[in-house]
C-alpha cells in the first residue's frame, strides 16, 4: 500500500496515500490524495490529523451524492477537500490518481485556493506548494 511524499517546500508538503487510513500525525498540515472513495467514513478518518486539504475519488458520486460528502463534512472544519474523477484516476491507487487525476467535484475551501474542478490534481496542488 503505498504511502509517499511526492513533494515537499516551505510552502507545504503532499502526501499519496492509497487509503485514507494511512493519513498520521506526521501529515499535520499536508495536502493529501487519497485514492479512498470521498464519502463520510474517510471524511472522518480525514478529520482524525489537522490536514491543508484531502482528496479522494468521487467512486462514481453514487446514491444520494454518497461518494463526495466528505466535502461538505471538511468544509464545516475548515478544511479544502474534493475529489478525483474516478473516470481519470482509480480508486484505491494514488499513484494513478497523481498522474492522470482530474478534479470532479471541490468544496469552496478547495476552490478558494484555486483547487478547481476540471483542473489536474498534480497541477493544481504542485502550484500551492511551488
Amino acid at each position: 500500500m503505498l504511502k509517499a511524499t511526492v513533494a515537499s517546500s516551505p510552502k507545504g508538503k503532499i502526501v499519496l496515500v492509497d487509503s485514507i487510513t494511512k493519513v498520521a500525525p506526521e501529515d499535520k498540515g499536508a495536502h493529501v490524495l487519497s485514492a479512498s472513495h470521498g464519502g463520510a467514513s474517510s471524511g472522518e478518518f480525514a478529520l482524525e490529523v489537522p490536514l491543508a486539504s484531502a482528496f479522494f475519488n468521487d467512486a462514481g458520486v453514487g446514491k444520494d451524492k454518497a461518494g463526495i460528502s466528505a466535502l461538505d463534512m471538511l468544509q464545516a472544519r475548515g478544511v479544502a477537500a474534493g475529489t478525483i474523477s474516478h473516470e481519470t484516476g482509480r480508486i484505491g491507487d494514488s499513484q494513478d490518481m497523481w498522474d492522470n487525476g482530474v478534479i470532479s467535484h471541490a468544496n469552496a475551501l478547495a476552490i478558494a485556493a484555486g483547487l478547481k474542478p476540471g483542473l489536474r490534481i498534480k497541477d493544481a496542488l504542485l502550484a500551492l506548494v511551488g
